[in-house]
């Protein structure tokens, strides 16, 4: 899966985790993490539930029923988690090289990861999305985000 566009799986995968760069500010975290969420809610719909009503019957958007766990790594970790990841088929990889929060730019972000090897891109976070079992193999030995 990987690289492309998820092809036909289950309406809703067993697992979502996001690993974030845990050297990175509160802001530059949170920014990491919402940029790849933004990515894998577009790539995977069947994440998002169904709307919620509160006792007054107003209507809330539907969330991820199966939560996110947002995980801290070091440069290597990240590193490791997705070559790791992206060696298993029962994972999507969605990654955000560092160069993304280097300019506000989106076609320079682009020009910025084209000069750079894929072996010698670094990442801000990481996001894993797929069954249980082979994520919690690659992400076993992370601790949250804080």
């Amino acid at each position: 899966m990987n690289d492309s566009v998820p092809s036909a799986s289950p309406a809703v995968p067993e697992r979502c985790v996001i690993v974030v760069d845990n050297a990175l500010p509160a802001g530059l975290a949170a920014n990491a993490a919402a940029v790849v969420a933004l990515t894998v809610g577009q790539r995977h719909p069947g994440l998002v539930g169904a709307p919620l009503v509160d006792a007054s019957g107003g209507v809330h958007p539907g969330l991820i029923p199966i939560g996110i766990a947002v995980l801290g790594a070091s440069q290597e970790e990240l590193a490791a988690v997705r070559h790791k990841a992206m060696a298993t088929t029962e994972c999507d990889v969605v990654d955000f090289p560092v160069q993304g929060q280097q300019t506000t730019n989106y076609a320079a972000f682009g020009d910025a990861v084209a000069a750079v090897p894929g072996e010698a891109l670094r990442y801000v976070a990481v996001a894993l999305v797929g069954e249980r079992k082979p994520l919690g193999k690659v992400v076993s030995k992370l601790g949250l985000l804080g």
